[in-house]
């Protein structure tokens, strides 16, 4: 009896911790969303590592190669806290050219799964797409998966210490990517 008491135990703290999560991501996207970037950069890790490979179609067996290599071809984004955080300065002034008038952005996130938990730190895996509106008739549709490495701060909750945001598409159709992911 006490076995089940401890599986049943764990899977509550499971999905306790599942549904924490979910709401940690839902917040990011609103605040993405309603463009309080400064709030969203405190949910950045200091030593936060956000990549966006570029993607290539490749054949059958070499799935491996689809994505561009961190250590020695180009990608979308490969950015540290420093150049989030000049970002959202940018973004900030009113007088980024691609934003000006703002772009209307939702996010949608789903299917997000805990991967892994070590100690303060869980491997999450979540679907996303993001839709935005520039000036009259711009759209944009950006659809993906992210894998992120979450950190709990046990003064302000979670923090973003990896994001790999992988594009389905490997040609970029938007004339700019000055949204976040």
């Amino acid at each position: 009896m006490a076995v089940d008491q401890a599986v049943a135990q764990q899977a509550l703290e499971r999905l306790l911790l599942k549904d924490e999560i979910e709401n940690f991501l839902y917040m990011e996207a609103e605040l993405l969303d309603e463009r309080r970037f400064s709030d969203w950069i405190d949910l950045i890790a200091d030593d936060v590592h956000y990549y966006m490979p570029q993607r290539r179609n490749v054949k059958f067996g070499e799935q491996e190669r689809e994505n561009s290599d961190p250590e020695s071809e180009i990608s979308w984004f490969d950015e540290g806290k420093s150049t989030l955080v000049g970002r959202v300065r940018q973004l900030n002034t009113g007088l980024h050219w691609a934003e000006e008038p703002p772009s209307r952005v939702c996010h949608v996130v789903s299917n997000v799964q805990i991967l892994d938990v070590q100690g303060d730190e869980v491997k999450v895996k979540s679907r996303f797409i993001v839709y935005r509106n520039r000036l009259q008739d711009e759209v944009d549709l950006f659809v993906g998966k992210r894998e992120d490495l979450l950190r709990r701060d046990s003064v302000t909750g979670w923090k973003i210490a990896k994001r790999t945001i992988i594009l389905d598409q490997n040609v970029l159709l938007a004339k700019n990517i000055t949204v976040f992911f």
